[in-house]
């Protein structure tokens, strides 16, 4: 009996789908605008992102170690930042490394190459390169450095300087925008899908207000609220369905036109190749997002009618 039940509500809520054709067309439109929003959302948070860590990428701390330093001390500093929980990489930089660097850095101004080569002995000293997971933990790393007064296995300090205090400007403005950018994202993104919302379910409301005589004539012979209900439902389900298959496709010709342009201004990231490496993630969230919206609008709307 219940199967039987549950084929005829899939059977009406289709019935109404294609009875409904203009008032469907219209539904559709407006959950098409909805999930495009929703894709732009998406997107904007994937460019977000990557310019953000890209930015981060290119903060780091360096801990400058005095010439003598003996390799096997940097090496075992190296070893206990390592251990640190807001660590993520150290790399240590040789001073043979570092002296190649600096050549290849100035390799045009020739008065230094020139002043360098005069020397006896190689002026640099060997760096460690630290990179935190987050950029306001450079901080932390840097006070660790200062108060633990690094001296090698012979009794002296061995770090000549941390460039963290040059470069604080420039991590606690990166912190900040990090900061406002994820704040900023999140109450967009809640205000956009709450209107979405909205604006989805006063459609299928008209939709339902359609055929308002056929609900109480329902009502009148006895029909449950499940047998009333189902096909609103299953007819909600249908356009966010086919809504986020025609976005799905929409997006498709849209990012390809865009894919070299935000290659060339985000730092690399090409938004046709996040379009079809994640695709599989994108029909998810899009069509389950337009399943949700439709079923759960269908479900309030028609509620009004089974009160009265």
């Amino acid at each position: 009996m219940l199967s039987t039940n549950v084929k005829r509500v899939i059977r009406a809520g289709f019935f109404n789908f294609v009875r409904n054709g203009f008032v469907s067309l219209s539904s559709m439109f407006v959950m098409v605008v909805t999930l495009s929003v929703l894709g732009a959302l998406i997107f904007s948070s994937a460019i977000l992102n990557t310019t953000l860590n890209e930015l981060r990428d290119k903060v780091d701390l360096n801990v400058y170690f005095v010439t003598n330093a003996p390799e096997k001390d940097i090496l075992a500093l190296k070893q206990t930042l390592s251990t640190l929980p807001e660590v993520e990489t150290v790399a240590y930089v040789t001073r043979e490394q570092a002296l190649a660097d600096f050549k290849a850095r100035h390799e045009t101004d020739q008065l230094t190459l020139q002043a360098l080569s005069e020397l006896d002995d190689n002026p640099l000293g060997a760096v460690l390169n630290v990179k935190t997971k987050e950029p306001s933990q450079y901080e932390g790393v840097a006070e660790y450095l200062q108060g633990k007064n690094i001296l090698g296995s012979s009794g002296t300090a061995i770090v000549d300087k941390v460039n963290y205090y040059q470069n604080k400007t420039a991590i606690d403005k990166l912190s900040n925008i990090i900061n406002s950018s994820k704040k900023l994202g999140f109450i967009l993104t809640i205000v956009l899908v709450i209107v979405s919302v909205l604006i989805t379910f006063n459609t299928i409301r008209l939709v339902i207000f359609v055929s308002k005589e056929e609900i109480s004539v329902m009502r009148l012979v006895g029909a449950s609220n499940f047998y009333v209900r189902g096909p609103f439902v299953i007819t909600g389900i249908l356009y966010g369905v086919i809504s986020g298959i025609i976005t799905l496709a929409l997006l498709y010709p849209v990012t390809f036109w865009l894919g070299n342009y935000t290659e060339t201004f985000f730092i690399g990231f090409n938004l046709f190749d996040y379009y079809t490496s994640n695709f599989g993630h994108l029909f998810l969230v899009i069509v389950g997002s337009g399943i949700v919206i439709g079923a759960v609008s269908s479900f309030l709307a028609v509620r009004k009618y089974l009160r009265s």
